[in-house]
């Protein structure tokens, strides 16, 4: 199989036009519709990306400078009305900018730099628009120009992090051959069409021009007609959400969700093991978590469309349902007074009587902006020592603990009937031994009343205990109606034996879902199959053929490279891993993991002196990494036989 080829395949295939309107812009769409314009124009969506100017620009470029830890920026305006930032590095290096653009206006404003032609950085510099001054994004890191992470690395490079959903109709346009970028988009700005389709049929429709729509367009001529809650909350998942994206371009709006991304789960560093927000993850894959939910609440209950902000101030948002009244639309609702000292035990007008500080508590990201969690879950101090998470009561009460704050809720809220089990007992205990928690995760993983994120997420766990049990056991969820459940019940699959697993894995390569064909096309691909019966043949190159399209839109990203890397191991084509890898170290010197495998390679394909050449160049960057201290001392002090530092060799599997 020549997957790794195939994707340098890809990059010369042109990409395949696509039988849809064409964008007109928003100023088109104003004439005629005054009101959501005029809510929509001081939006954050109307300013998540403008050109600089005396009414965009927020800080203060006046001639100033601030300085952090051996780097200076100094900040001022050109005669000509340009924006300029003069960087001198750690590393004594002075390079002048000119200001791009400008992302976001509020509570931060960050700058974007052009380093080459066609390259966007996010400068690390921001200006608080709140409390007005400079800050540093990371003050705690130690950022050096030759690290991953500094502000010019992959990890900050607009086109391929954040243009997407900063823009209307982004196509990143990222050339693997010459490493550079040809972005284009049809505004800057998320506008009109980047929720409601690219708009020339309307446009068509609204002057009574008579043309044959395409059968993906409602009767008014757009591609996302937001006709149920399901489709509206995918359509604001496409950015909100932690996800990995599979095209190279901002899909169309309507394509549903698990066509265009695959949504992170709650896995480590992400998420707390209870489901609680802890990394950056961009609400969707809290909201799928939630009650709410699951009873058909949308985005659009608590948030305007156009303003994007609240429907209401306060409590007021919570109380349009969560009251004595409750709301005809959701009749499971109990009715009861929530805003109420009995019902919160707070002084009424002050923050611990917010309903957001229980059932939403925030976090900072990026300095001074704080996000709600939209798991909107009952405060469970009682789990924080099993789970690690943070409980809602002690974030406030920052002198109290867990068992305190468990105490209390349980002395006012004394029927215990929300203190039952709760799933985030059995994700913590998977993240430490899943192959002791497999019981319980698969227990978790075919309860359908639980989230499907969850599921989900118990299902990747259980990819780290063996057992063909266990998987013959869940092989039902590969039809669960959820494509989450289906994709991550692909991957589980991969613990069983390997005809049952082929055997299984086959209904998945035409299913209507991209992310589950992906994810089952991964799950064969070392399958020990010598060549699959016609119909299964094309089922199964198509759904390779959309995992490497995938792959190829994602090669600007150190990670892509790495899950290449493991793509050629599994096929034992050491060269391809090895080149791989090297992409990774030369867009991540700081990537230890591929350094490792590099020195690995090195020495199982040309030995022990070639390897000890990749170990120094890997200290010179990494040079107190035990690890690579270790492999050093190895190789000066032993003559090792070929294949003594390669990795194990993958799982035996018996042949179908």
């Amino acid at each position: 199989m020549r997957f790794v080829a195939s994707i340098v395949i890809l990059l010369a295939m042109p990409a395949t036009a696509q039988d849809m309107p064409a964008h007109v812009g928003s100023e088109v769409c104003v004439a005629c519709h005054t009101d959501a314009a005029d809510a929509w124009s001081g939006s954050h969506h109307a300013l998540a990306w403008t050109l600089p100017s005396t009414e965009t620009v927020k800080a203060d470029f006046d001639n100033t400078r601030f300085d952090h830890d051996g780097m200076t920026a100094h900040f001022r305006i050109e005669a000509d009305g340009g924006y300029r930032v003069s960087v001198t590095e750690k590393d004594g290096v002075t390079t002048d900018y000119r200001v791009h653009s400008v992302a976001g206006i509020e509570p931060l404003q960050q700058y974007l730099l052009e380093t080459e032609p066609g390259r966007l950085q996010s400068f690390d510099v921001v200006w608080d628009t709140e409390k007005g001054g400079w800050f540093h994004l990371y003050p705690d890191q130690d950022l050096p120009p030759d690290d991953g992470l500094h502000w010019t690395g992959p990890y900050k490079t607009w086109n391929a992090r954040c243009a997407e959903c900063h823009a209307t109709g982004f196509d990143k346009n990222y050339d693997a051959i010459s490493r550079s970028y040809a972005s284009t988009q049809s505004e800057i700005g998320v506008g009109c069409e980047a929720c409601h389709g690219p708009g020339s049929a309307h446009l068509d429709w609204s002057e009574g021009r008579t043309t044959l729509l395409s059968p993906d367009l409602d009767s008014y001529g757009f591609s996302q007609s937001f006709a149920t809650t399901e489709a509206t909350v995918q359509q604001c998942a496409t950015c909100h959400s932690r996800r990995e994206a599979h095209d190279d371009a901002a899909p169309v709006p309507g394509t549903p969700y698990h066509d265009a991304y695959g949504l992170a789960l709650l896995r480590p560093g992400l998420y707390h093991a209870d489901g609680q927000i802890l990394d950056e993850v961009y609400v969707t894959g809290s909201f799928l978590q939630s009650k709410m939910y699951a009873k058909g609440v949308g985005c659009l209950n608590c948030h305007n469309a156009h303003t994007a902000e609240l429907v209401a101030e306060g409590n007021a948002v919570c109380t349009q349902c969560h009251s004595p009244a409750g709301n005809p639309d959701f009749l499971t609702l109990t009715r009861a007074e929530y805003d109420a000292p009995a019902h919160h035990f707070h002084e009424t007008g002050t923050e611990g009587a917010e309903c957001k500080s229980c059932h939403a508590p925030e976090q900072v990201y990026m300095g001074n902006d704080w996000r709600a969690d939209h798991s909107f879950r009952i405060p469970r101090p009682d789990l924080s020592t099993e789970t690690g998470a943070p409980d809602a009561c002690t974030t406030c009460h920052t002198d109290r603990d867990a068992d305190w704050a468990a105490s209390e809720i349980a002395a006012r809220f004394p029927d215990g009937a929300n203190r039952g089990p709760h799933y985030g007992l059995t994700l913590a205990r998977g993240r430490q031994d899943a192959v002791a928690a497999s019981g319980d995760l698969a227990d978790l993983a075919m309860d359908d009343n639980r989230p499907g994120i969850v599921r989900a997420t118990a299902l990747w766990l259980l990819e780290q205990s063996e057992g063909a049990e266990t998987a013959e056991r869940l092989a039902p969820l590969l039809s669960d109606a959820d494509p989450l459940v289906r994709a991550a019940a692909a991957g589980q699959q991969r613990t069983a034996p390997a005809q049952q697993r082929v055997l299984r894995l086959v209904q998945l390569l035409d299913d209507p879902v991209r992310s589950v064909r992906i994810a089952a096309a991964r799950a064969l691909l070392d399958a020990p199959v010598a060549s699959f019966p016609g119909p299964i043949a094309e089922d199964f190159g198509a759904a390779m053929d959309d995992w490497q399209a995938a792959m190829a839109s994602r090669l600007d990203f150190p990670e892509t490279h790495l899950q290449l890397a493991g793509v050629s191991l599994t096929l034992r084509n050491m060269a391809a891993a090895e080149r791989a890898f090297a992409e990774v170290v030369r867009m991540d010197p700081q990537r230890q993991e591929a350094w490792v495998m590099r020195v690995r390679i090195a020495a199982a394909t040309e030995g022990p002196q070639r390897a000890l050449s990749v170990v120094n160049a890997a200290l010179e960057v990494l040079p107190d990494d035990l690890a690579l201290l270790g492999f050093k001392a190895e190789l000066e002090g032993s003559s090792l036989p070929p294949g003594a530092l390669l990795p194990p060799p993958a799982r035996s599997t018996d042949a179908p």
